[in-house]
């Protein structure tokens, strides 16, 4: 492996780490495993480097490995999982930039990942691109989707997210 690459990879690492972390959590509740999808993001991530030639933007690079192991990870945990994961057993991977400082914001973002984990894989690989700040157009070439599809679908999960959030409301 070259120095470019470690490179490369210690730079989006830095810059796109704690976007990982989100994803990771986005797509899994129970700790362990969200820490062993972690851990294989950034191992396909180092991988990947090699064979990255710019035809894209590394920032879509990266986010386009994290999906996909992401959804690999989905799948096989999907069909591997016997039990559910209670809800009062998630818990945070510690994020510098995470603003969620108070009790109420805490309870309201575990309410928030609890809602996108019941949404099916490719809604929730959506939504959470989308709540990374990642435009139509950005979410379409990391998921191959059309930036007019995306935005339909923003669009209809942000109604769909808002109804169940409230409906769920303590």
């Amino acid at each position: 492996m070259t120095r470019d690459q470690d490179a490369r990879y210690a730079d989006a690492a830095a810059q796109w780490g704690a976007a990982l972390q989100r994803i990771a959590r986005a797509t899994e509740a129970d700790p362990e495993r969200r820490r062993d999808l972690l851990q294989d993001m950034h191992v396909t991530l180092w991988k990947s480097f090699a064979a990255f030639d710019g035809r894209c933007s590394v920032r879509t690079w990266v986010y386009r490995v994290a999906q996909n192991v992401a959804a690999s990870h989905a799948v096989r945990e999907q069909r591997d999982r016997t039990r559910l994961v209670a809800l009062d057993t998630i818990e945070d991977i510690p994020d510098a930039t995470d603003a969620s400082d108070t009790v109420e914001a805490e309870a309201t973002l575990k309410r928030l990942y609890a809602l996108v984990h019941s949404l099916r894989s490719p809604d929730r690989e959506v939504i959470t691109l989308y709540l990374e700040g990642l435009s139509a157009e950005a979410v379409g070439e990391v998921t191959g989707l059309s930036p007019g599809a995306i935005a339909t679908r923003i669009s209809r999960l942000k109604s769909l997210l808002a109804r169940m959030f409230h409906e769920a409301a303590p």
